[in-house]
């Protein structure tokens, strides 16, 4: 059992702190930005510490992770005023498991090797349900006797956990994850799309291929709703557009060509302009079909 504090209590973050409580029975202090929900978490779980500051929940803490919404998020809860990073101990670990860009990985590392402790990169995907079921994949960059020390940690609400490299390294593979997915989504959408236009028995359909070189996680995941119109949960396609932000801006440091992942950021733009921000990455469908609404 540690002293584990967690800054961030959103969809994501709040489940996860859970289960470092629950399954990890380590002790845990929480932090979240609206300190109502700090506190309603605390009464939730029935245990734990909701405090005012970053600062005030990493002091005395032995893993300290975190869960935001972007560098500039990341970047006021560790070094902005009341930030943790004035109050982790040392040889502690951060654990960050923001999306975020591999430039401020590389900065937080830097800073916290200055104050004495270590800084672990470790974005996660498998979205709500995955953060709420507890069955995460975590892509971690950092030291390797630090990551050995918080792997059974981080397994509290992870079905894979492994480290990549150093420093940044978490924050480019989940980087890979999002590009990977961006083009299975468009892809699957325009399988559906074509299927319906061929009047295929798409249930059928999709029994079958699923059983080939064609499945994916988000074919045996979203097939079903993708048909019905269903997008009210799941990963919302505003987190979606600024993880591929991420991706293309990090594309133009290291010279990568990522034409099908631009093409689809677009293609999300104007399920955004649909009313979709909220919607589930699987949404992409939603945009053929109102096309074809408009021929018709």
């Amino acid at each position: 059992m540690a002293n584990v504090a967690f800054i961030g209590l959103g969809v994501m973050g709040y489940p996860m702190a859970g289960h470092l409580l629950k399954k990890g029975g380590h002790d845990l202090t929480v932090y979240n930005r609206t300190f109502a929900k700090a506190e309603a978490w605390v009464s939730e779980y029935g245990a734990g510490r909701a405090v005012a500051t970053p600062a005030e929940a990493a002091k005395n803490a032995d893993f300290v992770f975190c869960c935001v919404g972007n560098d500039d998020d990341l970047r006021q809860v560790t070094l902005g005023e009341d930030g943790a990073f004035a109050a982790v101990k040392a040889d502690a670990i951060f654990i960050d498991n923001t999306t975020a860009s591999a430039d401020i990985a590389r900065e937080l590392s830097a800073a916290a090797q200055k104050k004495g402790f270590h800084f672990i990169d470790a974005p996660v995907s498998g979205g709500q349900a995955g953060a709420e079921n507890g069955v995460l994949t975590v892509m971690c960059g950092g030291e390797e006797a630090a990551f050995k020390r918080a792997e059974p940690v981080i397994a509290s609400y992870a079905k894979m956990v492994n480290l990549i490299g150093p420093a940044g390294s978490g924050q480019l593979t989940k980087m890979v994850n999002q590009i990977a997915i961006a083009g299975l989504v468009q892809g699957l959408s325009e399988a559906l799309h074509f299927a319906q236009k061929a009047n295929l028995d798409i249930p059928r359909v999709m029994d079958t291929i699923s059983k080939g070189a064609a499945q994916s996680w988000q074919m045996d995941n979203r097939w079903e709703t993708m048909m019905n119109g269903k997008f009210d949960y799941g990963f919302a396609v505003d987190w979606m557009r600024k993880d591929l932000s991420i991706c293309l801006d990090e594309a133009r440091h290291n010279d990568a060509s990522l034409p099908v992942a631009a093409l689809v950021d677009q293609f999300y733009s104007e399920v955004q302009k649909m009313g979709g921000s909220r919607w589930d990455t699987s949404s992409l469908i939603a945009r053929l079909n109102a096309a074809d609404r408009k021929l018709t």
